[in-house]
């Protein structure tokens, strides 16, 4: 099976001014890059000597940054402290005039959530997180809740991005599904695996591997037992469509409990997987709100992710790039029936 490079072109062209709705966990990511030559006297590990430093926007910041660079708009809607670390984390999102921070509630009782990755010589040495996982309080859900309401029409879809940092909740995501199908909205979720059983009847799931075997209860062996993985989350959930993203493998896509489709990976060189998944979701995301079909929205947010993973940190990818791979990619791409993957290939 193949898809159109023509109708995956006239998708992305209507990607300009898709307005999407990323209500999630938005976090900032600090990188501080450096070399190591010694270990340290003081205990067994590296002294890193720092040379230099940057922040960027991580969690469901990233996202809407995906989204904005493939010339969408964005609102983002969650919670961030009222602290240096939120006013940085401001800073870099309002540079990016299709990002609205509007829905975004500064809570004093928290702090704003921050992952710094240590990186010499390209590896990185050591991650170090500052957050709160706490479930924010139901005033802020319904403060967020309302002003979601009130601003539904505005939004091709809704993004429900869960990182496990307290915005994303049972409460929260029937409220968002409840309005989005009154609405006649697409409402996709990028998962977190503790959190399956808040999903319910949503438009699509993107999980990778790991979340979906917490999500189905055993752990895959052989890429045929994909499929049943892929039925009982389908059975259980009952999303309109299922996407497993299985790292080097590619992606599976589920439509119903009995077919799926694998899309095999297009990434030429893996340089980092920080924030693939964001990208994912983003792209995927777009195109259904764009007029694809899950097939085609599943093949350009694979062809996106495989770009993004050769570069560093949470990066995005542009239209040139995406338009430039759907033409040399796309006449080539052999999309299977699960079924047909090699029966003997293992993933452990």
């Amino acid at each position: 099976m193949k898809v159109s490079p023509k109708n995956l072109k006239k998708i992305l062209s209507n990607f300009k001014n898709k307005h999407i709705l990323v209500l999630g966990d938005i976090i900032l990511d600090q990188y501080i890059l450096g070399d190591v030559e010694r270990i340290s006297p003081e205990a067994p590990v590296p002294i890193v000597w720092a040379k230099r430093d940057s922040y960027l926007g991580g969690g469901s910041a990233n996202v809407g940054l995906n989204i904005v660079d493939l010339d969408g708009k964005v609102t983002l809607a969650g919670v961030i402290g009222n602290d240096y670390y939120g006013k940085i984390l401001f800073s870099l999102i309002n540079k990016n005039k299709g990002v609205s921070t509007d829905l975004v509630i500064k809570d004093p009782n928290r702090p704003t959530t921050l992952k710094t990755r240590i990186i010499a010589q390209h590896q990185q040495v050591v991650r170090v997180d500052w957050e709160s996982r706490e479930e924010i309080s139901l005033d802020i859900c319904d403060k967020i809740l309302s002003k979601i309401r009130k601003r539904i029409d505005e939004f091709d879809a809704v993004i429900i991005e869960d990182y496990g940092k307290g915005v994303i909740n049972p409460y929260t995501v029937g409220e968002v599904v409840k309005i989005c199908k009154e609405k006649n909205k697409i409402v996709t979720v990028d998962p977190k695996e503790d959190h399956f059983d808040y999903y319910q009847g949503v438009t699509a799931l993107t999980p990778n591997l790991k979340e979906a075997e917490i999500a189905g209860g055993f752990r895959v062996k052989k890429k045929t037992e994909i499929e049943l993985l892929g039925e009982i989350i389908m059975e259980k959930l009952k999303p309109q469509a299922l996407i497993i993203t299985l790292g080097e493998e590619g992606m599976q896509l589920f439509v119903d409990k009995k077919n799926s489709l694998h899309i095999p990976t297009t990434a030429k060189e893996v340089y980092d997987v920080t924030g693939a998944g964001d990208t994912v979701i983003a792209v995927f995301t777009l195109a259904l709100a764009s007029g694809g079909s899950f097939l085609e929205a599943t093949v350009l947010s694979n062809f996106a992710a495989g770009i993004v993973v050769g570069k560093l940190g949470a990066a995005t990818t542009y239209p040139d790039e995406l338009w430039e791979t759907v033409e040399n990619l796309a006449p080539q791409l052999v999309i299977n029936e699960g079924s047909k993957i090699n029966k003997k290939s293992t993933l452990v």
